[in-house]
């Protein structure tokens, strides 16, 4: 259960690398639950993978057995900003089938 003002985890998803294919694929239909400040994903597979924000445009790449992460916000914003990744943001993942999975997972603040 998230706590007001405190920094929660998302519950983490995955997609098995056995169904990788040159397409990508979202590792998690519905996209993150909530607005978070970091997102991770892990690389625990036995293949690399390219990264995908949208499904069409290539974004990074991680080596397999790696993790990345994608902090949205490291330095102050004027007016109190705050840059969060968008709740519903879907990752896509795509490379050669292989062995284990592809995790993603994040933190945010409930307010």
């Amino acid at each position: 259960m998230a706590t007001k003002n405190a920094v929660n985890p998302l519950l983490m998803k995955s997609i098995d690398s056995a169904t990788m294919t040159s397409s990508y694929q979202a590792i998690d239909s519905l996209g993150i639950a909530k607005a978070c400040f970091l997102l991770k994903i892990v690389n625990a597979s036995s293949q690399a993978v390219t990264v995908s924000f949208n499904g069409v445009d290539d974004n990074d790449f991680i080596p397999a057995n790696l993790p990345a992460e994608y902090p949205s916000q490291t330095n102050a914003q004027p007016n109190s900003w705050v840059a969060l990744w968008e709740k519903g943001t879907k990752v896509y993942v795509k490379g050669t089938a292989g062995t284990g999975r592809v995790y993603v997972t994040g933190l945010f603040v409930e307010r």
